[in-house]
């Protein structure tokens, strides 16, 4: 892919360069004006831009400000003869990718549009695969955040989902045992049959037989099987130890396996058969990175929910959000994001971890500020020191003493 569109009014020029381009083995699209160039600038184009400057009617600015709205990495170039510092300056900081002054001699512009092009590439080829592994990947696609625990826990579900064998998922209230365990049977080779999910309390002998009956050739998931009736807890032992075709059986319980074990709810024989394999789901106290990431995925699923459009989320919306403990965790989370696209909650005010020390509170504050800024720069360090006006080996102290890897958000 060696593609440019090359925008210029001058038909000489317009023509000059194309010709210079196209002996250097580029592919050139030519437009006379943004007018003409607007229809070929899209999120996944597979080049860069060239652009003049000053054009009748929208200028290379505007050509610019469009394209960083369509796609903020794809790269643009410009080329003018009206170039001076005080203009290089303007097209760099609205994030241009160079700055060329006719006239330009041919290497040097080649030099450039080259790495340009290789910029373009590198991004391009991400996306394919970051695309190819979340549409083939559940964990990728539905366990949300950037977290080294968010991470394992993906790989826990990954390594557990070809094991054909009974297995256990803990975590606190409101981390999302229900949907770990959905995402296990979808990253499992059982993914195309039949999925139930039951509540063990109160749940019947029958209830159960009918349940394993629908659901032979998929899984079946009990939450709170600690709640689950003895005589139901004995004949799902037996169903297990019998053999022949049945669903595999996930459950979940908001207890740690050493105090499920101390508990003497279950059946001694069936513990230790679902203890054998668990995952345990993180709470967000343990990944406060994974904050801001989950709370716009679930804005934006409550503004799709809604039909309301997504609020702006600004650096004092993050601030608040890491400032408090979230002892409901993800669900929690979910409930003031549909509260905020609704407009119905100033939670800005409340649940602050009033345990927390002012410093302790202005560290999550900066910690999420500087998160969010690597968010909105796509993880480019220069262009997240520019909008937190720090100085480069501050910011670096700061990504240390955070232990934040910017390479998290690219």
């Amino acid at each position: 892919m060696k593609q440019v569109l090359l925008v210029d009014d001058d038909v000489a020029v317009r023509n000059a360069v194309a010709q210079t381009l196209e002996l250097a083995d580029f592919d050139v699209i030519t437009a006379g004006s943004f007018v003409e160039a607007k229809d070929q600038i899209t999120k996944n184009f597979a080049g860069i831009i060239l652009s003049d400057i000053r054009m009748p009617g929208r200028d290379g600015f505007h050509l610019l400000d469009y394209a960083k709205s369509v796609d903020p990495e794809l790269p643009v170039v410009f080329l003018s003869g009206e170039g001076d510092i005080p203009m290089a300056v303007r097209a760099v900081g609205m994030g241009a990718f160079d700055f060329l002054e006719k006239p330009c001699g041919p290497v040097e512009m080649i030099a450039v549009l080259q790495q340009a092009i290789d910029a373009r590439t590198v991004v391009l080829d991400n996306r394919a695969m970051m695309h190819k592994i979340q549409t083939a990947d559940p964990a990728a696609r539905l366990i949300f955040g950037v977290s080294e625990a968010s991470e394992q826990l993906r790989k826990n579900i990954r390594s557990v989902a070809g094991v054909e064998t009974e297995v256990l998922i803990t975590g606190a209230p409101g981390t999302g045992i229900s949907k770990v365990a959905e995402v296990l049977h979808l990253s499992s080779p059982r993914s195309k049959g039949a999925f139930q999910k039951r509540a063990s309390e109160h749940l019947t002998r029958d209830a159960l037989d009918d349940v394993l009956a629908q659901c032979e050739n998929g899984g079946v998931f009990f939450d709170a099987i600690e709640q689950m009736p003895r005589d139901t807890q004995l004949r799902l032992l037996d169903h297990m130890e019998t053999g022949g075709r049945m669903p595999r059986i996930i459950a979940g319980t908001n207890m740690n396996v050493a105090d499920l074990d101390q508990s003497h709810t279950i059946v001694p024989d069936l513990y230790y058969r679902l203890s054998a394999l668990s995952i345990r789901i993180p709470s967000l106290a343990e990944r406060p990175e994974d904050i801001p990431v989950m709370f716009r995925h679930y804005v934006a699923q409550a503004a799709e929910q809604s039909g309301k459009p997504v609020p702006e989320i600004g650096p004092d919306v993050i601030g608040s959000l890491m400032a408090r403990e979230w002892s409901g965790n993800a669900r929690s989370l979910m409930s003031v994001a549909m509260k905020f696209v609704l407009g119905i909650s100033d939670f800005v005010q409340t649940d602050i971890d009033e345990t927390l020390g002012l410093a302790q509170q202005m560290a999550q504050v900066e910690k999420a500020l500087i998160m969010d800024a690597l968010r909105k720069s796509n993880g480019r360090v220069a262009e997240a020191i520019k909008i937190l006006k720090l100085p480069r080996k501050t910011f670096y102290d700061k990504l240390n003493k955070h232990r934040i890897r910017a390479e998290m958000f690219r």
